[in-house]
């Protein structure tokens, strides 16, 4: 049994210590950087959580070998479902390769014919500026389906159905089934409802336009600016994530949704833009927050004090700079 360490935006220190953990179980273990193909393993543990798992397919060149996601924090997610506390308790199982392997569907993103990474989550298309609509037209094999003016669209898979997709009022999707969901967000056509495709479709946004430029977001991470039109397909190969726990990860993860939805849908929303902040973009202090979400500064600061108060965020002091104060998400909310 060999095991890849990926280096993956994590600490130095948190990726010896769990080859460490690797060495003293007797298991042959390499770190593996993003940068460059994978050695020969057998799987590869990535730390950091979804995001952790999220930035890892985004950079691999091989999404051939199955992955162990490895939350950090208390809680677990989609992608990542072992906590780093509990990770010992299941090395035995992992030598032994005990374990079951789930393909999870990307989504191949072409932005005005040029090919960018492909997403686990979501592809969303908004105006550059908020408080903007954008017009768009929707295309479906081929088919017209609606020419729409809008805030925005989002493209989900089954996993990122309960992350912005869920925010935006769009369907909850397990992650077996095969389809993908669009949901034109805050439409000025008070009829229009969320789709669900197959994910065999060819989806096509076109005919993109608003005051200022429109951006193509990807898991919420990169932006890039389109001129027209966006093209998302099913991607090949998916990506291989490996399951210890015999609960099913998208209903135990649904159940912990359904007691924090009362909270979420009472919600101011600039807390949620926060709450999605924090979830892509990991600790952040109160001015990354701001340059981020372009909100006010007055905005930022009560939203903040908000989620403290309900205990969705906890802050914590910055080991670089002790004046600073840092905040990250202390709930599963993805």
């Amino acid at each position: 049994m060999q095991i890849g360490i990926s280096d993956s935006g994590v600490s130095t220190s948190s990726v010896n210590f769990l080859k460490k953990l690797l060495d003293d179980a007797e298991i042959q273990s390499f770190i593996i950087s993003y940068k460059s193909k994978p050695k020969s393993v057998d799987c590869i543990i990535v730390l950091g959580g979804d995001r952790g798992v999220r930035n890892y397919f985004r950079y691999t060149a091989d999404s051939s070998i199955p992955v162990l996601g490895v939350g950090e924090a208390e809680a677990s997610g989609f992608l990542a479902q072992i906590e780093k506390k509990e990770l010992s308790t299941y090395l035995k199982r992992l030598k032994k390769q005990d374990y079951t392997i789930e393909e999870v569907t990307r989504l191949g993103i072409k932005i005005d014919g040029k090919s960018v990474f492909p997403v686990l989550n979501d592809v969303a298309i908004f105006p550059s500026k908020s408080a903007m609509l954008m017009e768009h037209t929707l295309w479906v094999d081929g088919e017209e389906v609606w020419h729409d003016s809008s805030d925005g669209i989002i493209l989900s898979t089954p996993i990122g159905s309960s992350a912005y997709s869920m925010s935006a009022g769009g369907p909850v999707i397990f992650q077996d089934s095969p389809v993908f969901g669009i949901i034109s967000v805050n439409s000025l056509d008070v009829t229009r409802r969320p789709l669900v495709v197959s994910n065999e479709s060819v989806v096509v946004i076109d005919d993109i336009s608003s005051r200022l430029h429109c951006e193509v977001i990807l898991d919420g991470i990169d932006r890039y600016k389109v001129r027209k039109m966006v093209e998302c397909t099913k991607f090949s190969p998916s990506a291989k994530i490996i399951r210890m726990k015999k609960d099913s990860t998208a209903i135990s993860a649904l159940a912990k949704k359904v007691h924090l939805a009362e909270d979420l849908l009472s919600m101011p929303p600039s807390s949620k833009l926060l709450l999605k902040t924090l979830e892509y973009e990991g600790s952040l202090t109160q001015k990354d927050l701001v340059k981020k979400t372009l909100l006010p500064d007055r905005t930022v600061r009560m939203a903040l004090r908000h989620l403290l108060e309900k205990g969705f965020v906890k802050r914590k002091v910055s080991i670089r700079d002790a004046r600073q104060k840092i905040y990250e998400i202390s709930k599963i909310v993805s």
